[in-house]
């Protein structure tokens, strides 16, 4: 770099003085347009961020002269959806759900809500498509439903929950761990029982004493044939449905350690219309009694 004044010999126009390589840095001053441009955005930026929310503060920001907010727009249009559908909301508060499907607009006003707030606050555990998922997080689109599956049923399990120490009206059942009950050689003996009545591979020498643990401990609950009580919550051990799994070792290992799926009572987030739709959303799914 020259610290003396320097003129390009070929456009005649002076240098800056830097150089690279051979070639000379010709100091053209800038476009008009391009200054122009340049300034016009300095002042936009600084009227919009005198207009509009701006400058960090230490709890929020500057909240313009306009006084706008995306929040409160969100907020507005969503305040006007809910007004507009008020009547609606309202009416599914308060419907009885075994009339529902009878009044078309209600029911698919409630089953496009349900589907909302089932992707917003089930679908975490029961997954997008509501087939559940491995560590007893239930199929709701299958046949099997251990409190039954009808829609006043499936509305009472959201609303009350499972096994959970908030709502005292929760759904409750629990299977006792017969590890400490049964010797290794029993255990392995009830599992080969629910293996045959379930249709499985299993050892048939271990048949008559897991036959009469069965009858002896399990039938009160499950049933003489296995075939589970809604009433009660116990499963059907003779279908091809597993909330924690049917073969050999998921089997072992409830037997030995029980099972405790818990699911919190929706009463406290959710309304009652919400309630109410999400129950007939997941009842329309094809597992609904």
């Amino acid at each position: 770099m020259s610290d003396h004044k320097d003129t390009d010999e070929v456009t005649g126009v002076d240098t800056t003085g830097h150089e690279w390589d051979g070639i000379k840095e010709l100091n053209n001053p800038l476009p008009r347009w391009w200054l122009w441009c340049f300034y016009g955005t300095i002042v936009w930026g600084l009227a919009y961020s005198v207009a509009y929310p701006a400058w960090p503060m230490i709890s929020g920001a500057t909240a313009g002269l306009l006084g706008y907010s995306t929040r409160g727009e969100v907020a507005e249009n969503i305040a006007a959806v809910e007004e507009s559908n008020s009547a609606l909301t309202a009416q599914l508060a308060s419907v009885d759900l075994t009339t529902l499907a009878a009044d078309p607009d209600l029911n698919r006003f409630a089953n496009a809500a349900g589907a909302s707030v089932f992707r917003t606050n089930c679908s975490q555990c029961h997954g997008s498509g509501a087939a559940g998922g491995p560590g007893g997080y239930p199929n709701l689109l299958d046949d099997d439903w251990l409190w039954g599956g009808d829609i006043e049923n499936i509305a009472y399990t959201i609303r009350h929950g499972i096994r959970n120490e908030l709502d005292f009206d929760a759904r409750w059942t629990e299977m006792p761990a017969y590890g400490d009950v049964f010797t290794n050689e029993e255990i392995a003996s009830v599992v080969a029982h629910v293996q045959n009545i379930s249709g499985q591979d299993h050892d048939a020498s271990l048949l008559a004493v897991g036959s009469e643990l069965f009858m002896d401990n399990c039938a009160a609950c499950h049933g003489d044939a296995g075939m589970g009580d809604q009433e009660q919550g116990a499963p059907n051990l003779t279908d091809a449905i597993w909330l924690y799994g049917g073969d050999a070792e998921a089997l072992e290992y409830t037997v030995r350690n029980a099972r405790f799926g818990i699911m919190p009572p929706w009463t406290p987030r959710l309304s009652e219309a919400e309630i109410n739709a999400v129950a007939a959303y997941v009842h329309q799914l094809g597992g609904g009694e």
